[in-house]
């Protein structure tokens, strides 16, 4: 990567933006201005800008820290400690006229396995018929359809473990008796425990089964999705706004495949477009949970967590949002998205 790709205008949009951070992984973009640094500008600027309910289509100048870390060239032998001391990734390194002649960045690896640790409870819902991976799982439960030389459900319980996380609790029903006995087979150092549902719940009701088992925040996630931002971030956000759930949502960006065509009132065009993009916010299936959710549901009455959130919301209970790239997202609920995930695997463990 070049210090070009991540040097941008304060003109940029914030969606242009995004979709920059996404493409090179950097988590940061710098304002470079008439040759000069003017600011930065990182996902978490970006997350505060659309959670105060900043446009999308807005100019990155209303989101960026125009008060950005940097270090004259002179002094590059102190660039690790600088950047230790000042908790931050990327520090951009500055000529006497503040034009970025490099950009230093922690080991991407490094940064990953040396993440701030979490430990708490992981649940799983696991028990679905996985219809839209048909006919993989006519054979499998959608939880061992491997991605790569492993199970879905086995990589996800990987990566919180990465985290700290030691404790999961899987919801089975469909063919559970084979999820059971992979589990129980592998070598494996954490804990996990299995809640029968004996009819189905659907993506929310299977919680119930867990009153009196769980009493903190915990961690609720499909099986068939991985979310690569960094839980030590959204469970301090969680923390922090005193959420009851906190739902983690990823920009999406679509292009309808057609001409669109809007009538007016009076029933002429009002306006053509050819293949619009539409942009926006997708909930990932993966949210952060306070226990007494649970404690609220109907034992054995099916229902969908979704439909949990509504309630709540009408409740008065207070449901965060923190809104992730489109790249920070992995779904494989249907067969081509199995093999993009499996693709976009293979580059991302490299």
């Amino acid at each position: 990567m070049e210090i070009k790709d991540i040097l941008i205008n304060d003109s940029c949009t914030v969606l242009q933006a995004m979709e920059l951070l996404d493409k090179n992984a950097k988590k940061i973009l710098f304002i470079h201005m008439d040759e000069r640094l003017e600011a930065s500008l990182t996902d978490g600027d970006i997350r505060r800008w659309i959670l105060k309910g900043g446009s999308l289509n807005a100019p990155v100048k209303n989101a960026a820290n125009y008060s950005p870390k940097y270090l004259r060239s002179e002094r590059r032998e102190e660039i690790f400690g600088y950047m230790k001391t000042h908790s931050i990734d990327a520090l951009p390194i500055v000529d006497d006229r503040k034009k970025i002649i490099n950009i230093v960045f922690k080991n991407d690896r490094d940064a990953f396995l040396n993440r701030e640790k979490i430990n708490i409870p992981v649940v799983m819902m696991a028990g679905g018929l996985g219809t839209r991976l048909y006919p993989y799982t006519k054979i499998l439960p959608k939880p061992l359809i491997p991605v790569g030389d492993i199970p879905i459900a086995e990589l996800i319980i990987n990566r919180f473990r990465r985290l700290g996380c030691n404790k999961f609790y899987l919801i089975v029903n469909h063919k559970k008796n084979m999820i059971k006995a992979y589990f129980n087979e592998i070598d494996k150092n954490y804990d996990i425990e299995y809640i029968d549902e004996k009819n189905s719940l659907g993506t929310g009701g299977g919680l119930s089964l867990l009153k009196g088992k769980i009493n903190r925040e915990f961690i609720l996630t499909n099986c068939d999705i991985l979310v690569t931002e960094d839980f030590a971030k959204i469970y301090r956000q969680h923390r922090d706004n005193c959420n009851d759930i906190t739902v983690i949502c990823s920009l999406k960006n679509f292009t309808v495949p057609y001409g669109v065509v809007e009538i007016g009132d009076n029933g002429e065009i009002e306006d053509m477009r050819e293949k619009p993009q539409m942009s926006f916010f997708t909930n990932t299936g993966c949210y952060i949970v306070e226990p007494h959710i649970i404690d609220s549901l109907q034992m054995n009455k099916a229902v969908d967590f979704p439909e949990i959130i509504e309630k709540c919301r009408e409740k008065g209970k207070k449901i965060g949002v923190y809104p992730i790239g489109e790249n920070d997202w992995m779904d494989m609920g249907q067969p081509e998205e199995l093999e993009k995930m499996r693709e976009r695997l293979e580059t991302y463990e490299q």
